[in-house]
C-alpha cells in the first residue's frame, strides 16, 4: 500500500468521523443534546467542537490507541473544559487506528473484478475521484483490522487510557475490584476493558471485538430507508432498548435504566411502523422529560456515533449526507457493499440480547 493511499484512507476517515459526530447532535435521539434541545448543561456546539478538536490526535498517523485517545481527550478538555465525548473517543480509536492496517484501499478485493469501485457504489454517490481512489473499506477486511488493533494494545495503551478517563472524569464510575482507573493499571487495554464489559458497553466492544457495531449497529443500518434523521434515531433506539444504558445505570441504578430501556423499546417499535415519529411532539416531551430528569442515554449515543463512523468508513458516499436526505439503506456482505436489496430480498437481523 502506498504512502499516499494512507494517507487517503486516513483524510476520509477524519471525514466519515466528523460526519457522525455532527449527526450525533443533528439528530433529536431522547435525553442526548441536539441542535433542537440542549441539556446536561451543555449545547450542540460544544460537541461539535469537541470533534473537531479531537479529530487531529484521534487520526495521528502511526501514534498507539492509548495515545490517540489521551490526546484526544486532551483538546477536548482544552477546546470546551468538559467531557463531551470520552465514550466516542474510546470507540472510535481502535477504528482510526485500523485504517492504517488494511489490506487495501480500494475495492480490488472483490474476485473476478478488477480494481475500483463495485456497481452500487456508483449507484451511491461513491466515485473513485470524489473520494481520492477510496471507494470504502471492506466490512470484513476493516473488522479483522479492528481485531488485529485490539489484539496488539500493551500496557502502555492502557496506562494512556486510564490518565484520558481521569481527565475527563465521567460521572458515576464507581470503585472496580481490579484494574481500577483510579490506580496504575498492570494489564493491557483489552484485558482492562474485558474486566468491565459485564457492566459497560463500551468496554465490552474492547472484549468482543466491536460485535454490537458490526453485528447490531450495522444490520440496523441495512435494514432501515427513509430520512436519515430517522435512521440515526432508529440505530440510537434499537442500542438503548437492546440493553441498559451503561452511562445511565452508572449514575442512576440499574431500575432507572431499565425503565427508560423499556420505553425505547415502545419508542423503537413506532419508529420502524412510522419514521416520522421521531419528528412527532411527543417524541420531543420525551426528550426533555429525561433531560428534566438528569437522565442521559450517554453510552447508546456513543454506540450510534461509532456505527456511523464505521458505516461511513465502509460507503464513504455517505460522509457529508444531511439528516433530511433520504437514507436508502445499505448490503453488507462479505463482497462489499450496495444499495439495500430489492423488496423480495430476506435478511434476518441478529437477535437482540437479554437483559
Amino acid at each position: 500500500m502506498s504512502a499516499d493511499g494512507v494517507s487517503a484512507r486516513i483524510a476520509r476517515g477524519r471525514a466519515a468521523f466528523l460526519w457522525a459526530c455532527g449527526l450525533d447532535v443533528a439528530v433529536r435521539k431522547p435525553g442526548n443534546v441536539s441542535t433542537a434541545s440542549p441539556g446536561h448543561a451543555m449545547e450542540a456546539a460544544q460537541f461539535l467542537a469537541s470533534a473537531r478538536a479531537a479529530a487531529d490526535p484521534l487520526f495521528a498517523r502511526g501514534r498507539p490507541v492509548g495515545e490517540r485517545i489521551e490526546a484526544a481527550v486532551v483538546a477536548t478538555r482544552a477546546a470546551v473544559g468538559c467531557n463531551t465525548n470520552l465514550g466516542i473517543l474510546l470507540l472510535c480509536a481502535p477504528l482510526a487506528a485500523a485504517l492504517e492496517h488494511l489490506p487495501i484501499d480500494v475495492r480490488d478485493d472483490i474476485p473476478g473484478k478488477a480494481p475500483g469501485l463495485v456497481s452500487s457504489d456508483a449507484a451511491a454517490g461513491v466515485s473513485a475521484a470524489g473520494n481520492n481512489g477510496f471507494a470504502g473499506c471492506d466490512p470484513v477486511s476493516l473488522r479483522m483490522a479492528v481485531r488485529s488493533v485490539l489484539a496488539a494494545l500493551d500496557v502502555d495503551d492502557a496506562r494512556a487510557a486510564y490518565r484520558a478517563i481521569a481527565l475527563a472524569n465521567p460521572g458515576g464510575l464507581g470503585r472496580a475490584e481490579s484494574q481500577d482507573v483510579s490506580a496504575l493499571p498492570e494489564v493491557t487495554l483489552r484485558a482492562a476493558m474485558a474486566l468491565a464489559a459485564e457492566r459497560d458497553s463500551v468496554a465490552r466492544q474492547y472484549a468482543d471485538g466491536y460485535a454490537e457495531i458490526f453485528d447490531e449497529g450495522l444490520a440496523t443500518l441495512c435494514a432501515t430507508t427513509g430520512p436519515l434523521a430517522a435512521a440515526v434515531q432508529t440505530l440510537f433506539l434499537g442500542f438503548l432498548a437492546g440493553r441498559p444504558d451503561s452511562h445511565i445505570v452508572r449514575k442512576l441504578g440499574l431500575g432507572v435504566a431499565q425503565t427508560v430501556t423499556a420505553e425505547a423499546a415502545e419508542w423503537h417499535a413506532r419508529l420502524q411502523a412510522d419514521p416520522a415519529a421521531g419528528e412527532t411532539v411527543a417524541f420531543a416531551q420525551w426528550d426533555e422529560a429525561l433531560k428534566r430528569a438528569g437522565i442521559n442515554p450517554g453510552t447508546s449515543a456513543d454506540l450510534t456515533v461509532c456505527t456511523l463512523f464505521a458505516a461511513a468508513l465502509i460507503r464513504p458516499g455517505a460522509i457529508g449526507m444531511a439528516s433530511d436526505q433520504t437514507w436508502h439503506g445499505m448490503c453488507i456482505h462479505h463482497i462489499g457493499i450496495g444499495l439495500f436489496p430489492t423488496s423480495d430480498t430476506r435478511i434476518t437481523l441478529p437477535p437482540r440480547r437479554a437483559w
